[in-house]
């Protein structure tokens, strides 16, 4: 076994980093043809998840091996190799075996013990299989891993110890309030059709949300997932919207939960800022606002919004940057519209780097800021370089405040405060991270999600998963070490029959008298004696092979007994063949 990952994850990168690195479906299959291209690869695989990308490979040679996989993951995900470089890692042999069984089991997840991995393991899986990049060892990695992770769940409370992204995030928005208390009879957006977004779907109705609006760019998908909620039993209303409502429909909900595939942003600070805006009043007091009406007349079995022409919000004020300000105070409004046009004039969007540090650290004369100590200072003609500085500044700010024991600034607001609470579960994000600086506006996304976890308590039960995670990669090397020497045990028993057969012909020329019993009966005795012969060696090389080091007990056989090495290979390509050996679960076990 010569098994290769190479990835990085949000335990190696920030989010920033993680962000720019995504690998889009069509990426990750060019990256697999690529991979099989390359010399030291034969089969691989990638699994590339919103906080983790990593290759998979069987190589031939490691230090080629690390070099090829680590330019092949910078070329597809965009990121140079010497920026990403620091972040990646490296794992060979049982290390790797070790590492993906931990991932499997959540221990290595941003949120411990969520089994949503599971489902993307199975899927990084499929695409292997789909493209035939995953061979032997890849197939029985992968279907081990999956049975070690659902092991760790049946024997172990390792549920206990985290919950899906999902419920967390959802836990996050609530700020100490129970999630179903929280969440019950309220207006919720999903945005987006796919696995996480249908998992946050699926999570807010059993919650207790009173109604869900689906958007997702296939409508067919949208509609398929409104209709499933309709018949999960839960009492939800859900309706199917195309994507080009989602800002009309930001002004109705009370929470927003994003995962797309998008590349860009989903929804602007402006967005948000409008939403808000135009939110204010009788839409947010009243409970029965716009209320869906379940119906026949719905397309997908929910509800139809009736229409009310005199209710639609006056359109929201403007300001020469074309920033919407109504939802901020003057002091904050006044701000984000300077760093919105020095921004623009700059040829850059306000990001997070620059919009959302308004007010600035009491040392920021001495670190440089060129934006001055009180963020709230004029930005009339600050050019773009400083406004790129001041956004530097901003970060490393932030950065150096990670350090320090304290509160996300996102988490400051209780739940009860809130008027639109969204949560982004996409990498690269949906929502724009300036967001949170909106009054009324609380965002919860992947990095605030690690910034939470990260002071999580830790379940007992991690211990006894840990336990079953050395098992299983002990069992599992001793099974593919094991399965190295067997062609060569198979192709030396195939040897020994044929020197039997040999001599039992030669036998029949010299003794022609011999009737069929007594042919039969010293046939059986000659292979009864090869058989005792071979027995205690073969047992015993599978042993020795089956240890750590082992490997070269399979040269030794071929060198002692002139084993041909082609009839070695054949046996090898025979027994890869065998669709019983991949149904077989118990081989890697």
């Amino acid at each position: 076994m010569s098994l290769l990952v190479v990835g990085l994850s949000h335990r190696s990168a920030p989010v920033s980093v993680l962000e720019r690195a995504s690998l889009s479906a069509d990426a990750k299959t060019k990256l697999l043809h690529d991979t099989l291209a390359a010399e030291p690869a034969t089969e691989a695989t990638v699994l590339a998840t919103c906080n983790r990308i990593e290759l998979y490979a069987d190589v031939d040679k490691f230090h080629a091996g690390v070099a090829e996989l680590s330019t092949l993951l910078a070329q597809h995900s965009g990121v140079a190799l010497e920026e990403l470089t620091p972040y990646l890692y490296v794992h060979y042999e049982d290390r790797a075996v070790h590492h993906l069984f931990s991932v499997a089991c959540g221990l290595d997840s941003m949120v411990v013990g969520e089994g949503q991995i599971l489902g993307q393991l199975k899927d990084a899986l499929a695409l292997g299989q789909e493209l035939h990049s995953a061979g032997r060892l890849i197939n029985d990695l992968f279907q081990q891993a999956l049975r070690v992770g659902k092991r760790a769940h049946s024997e172990t409370g390792i549920d206990r110890a985290g919950q899906s992204l999902v419920t967390f995030g959802l836990e996050q928005l609530a700020v100490g309030t129970p999630v179903a208390e929280w969440a019950r009879g309220k207006r919720a957006l999903v945005i987006g059709a796919g696995s996480m977004s249908s998992l946050a779907a699926a999570t807010l109705a059993r919650v207790g949300v009173a109604e869900i609006a689906v958007a997702n760019r296939t409508g067919e998908r949208a509609e398929r997932l409104a209709e499933i909620l309709v018949a999960s039993g839960t009492g939800v209303t859900a309706v199917a919207i195309p994507m080009a409502e989602v800002a009309d429909e930001l002004t109705r909900v009370d929470v927003v939960v994003s995962c797309t595939g998008a590349t860009g942003l989903v929804l602007t600070a402006d967005d948000v800022l409008a939403a808000v805006a135009g939110g204010e009043g009788e839409g947010w007091a009243e409970p029965g606002f716009r209320p869906r009406i379940p119906g026949p007349q719905s397309p997908v079995g929910g509800a139809v919004r009736p229409t009310d022409p005199g209710s639609a919000p006056d359109p929201a004020p403007r300001t020469a940057a074309g920033l919407d300000v109504a939802g901020l105070d003057a002091a904050d409004a006044d701000v984000l519209a300077r760093l919105v046009a020095a921004a623009e004039a700059g040829g850059r969007i306000a990001d997070a780097g620059a919009a959302r540090t308004i007010s600035a650290p009491a040392d920021a004369e001495a670190d440089g800021c060129p934006v001055g100590l009180d963020g709230r200072s004029a930005l009339t003609g600050v050019d773009a370089n400083s406004l790129e500085l001041h956004g530097t500044w901003a970060d490393q700010g932030e950065a150096a405040a990670q350090r320090q024991p304290r509160r996300s600034a996102r988490t400051q607001a209780h739940a009860t405060d809130v008027r639109l609470a969204l949560l982004d579960l996409a990498m690269p994000r949906d929502i724009d991270a300036a967001v949170h600086r909106i009054p009324g506006v609380r965002l919860v996304d992947i990095e605030s999600l690690a910034e939470a976890s990260a002071d999580a308590p830790m379940a007992a039960d991690v211990d006894a998963v840990r336990g079953i995670v050395a098992q299983e990669v002990a069992a599992f090397g001793a099974a593919q070490r094991a399965a190295h020497i067997t062609p060569t045990v198979v192709a030396l028993r195939a040897m020994a029959a044929e020197v039997v057969a040999m001599e039992v012909a030669r036998l029949d020329g010299r003794l022609p008298d011999l009737d069929e019993r007594q042919r039969a009966e010293v046939t059986q005795t000659v292979r009864r004696v090869v058989d005792k012969l071979l027995h205690a060696p073969t047992v015993r090389v599978k042993q020795l092979a089956s240890e750590p080091g082992g490997a070269g007990y399979a040269d030794a056989l071929r060198e002692l007994f002139d084993l041909d090495p082609q009839t070695v290979a054949s046996v090898s390509r025979a027994d890869a063949a065998d669709p019983k050996n991949d149904d077989d679960p118990g081989r890697a076990s």
